[in-house]
């Protein structure tokens, strides 16, 4: 197998590239909020969708802050940096909603609280594969390494899906 072939190109501008980061991150901490509060026992659907879409909204903060502070290091910080900074780190909210949205229409699947936590786990997994692969397409990666990307994202799911299920018995 050549090595080029999982290389990506060498040059790509930001708008091309876009930062996935925050959306893939966002994700994987989405399915491991899921997981750390099922293996609590049974709890409240509402609860886990206040859990997943605040655990986003202060992880988003402490990126902010984290990335403001460093930028202060290099220059003046202005308002437009902080509503800059804001703007690029909201994909770790995002990826919260949709396993939050799952949590909220359960029900009408008719699922129990176990079947609530399983959904919203897979759904936030989904994103992770999913941004993760567009990620890799956006910065005009070639398939195999959008197939990799997938895969690694896919595997590190798989250890969250092996947490829940060697934590919960």
């Amino acid at each position: 197998m050549e090595e080029a072939s999982y290389a990506a190109p060498a040059v790509a501008s930001d708008e091309v590239r876009g930062d996935y980061t925050g959306a893939v991150y966002g994700s994987l901490l989405a399915a491991s909020v899921v997981v750390g509060a099922g293996t609590l026992g049974s709890f409240p659907r509402l609860q886990l969708i206040a859990l997943l879409l605040g655990t986003g909204v202060v992880f988003w903060a402490s990126h902010v802050f984290a990335r403001l502070f460093g930028a202060r290091m290099v220059s003046r910080l202005s308002w437009t940096t902080v509503r800059r900074t804001a703007r690029e780190e909201r994909p770790i909210i995002e990826a919260a909603v949709p396993p939050a949205a799952a949590a909220a229409v359960a029900p009408l699947l008719g699922l129990g609280p176990q079947g609530i936590a399983w959904l919203a786990l897979l759904v936030a997994l989904a994103g992770q594969v999913g941004w993760a692969t567009l990620a890799a397409r956006r910065a005009g990666a070639s398939r195999r390494l959008m197939l990799v990307a997938g895969a690694i994202n896919l595997f590190l799911g798989l250890l969250i899906v092996l947490l829940k299920v060697g934590l919960q018995h």
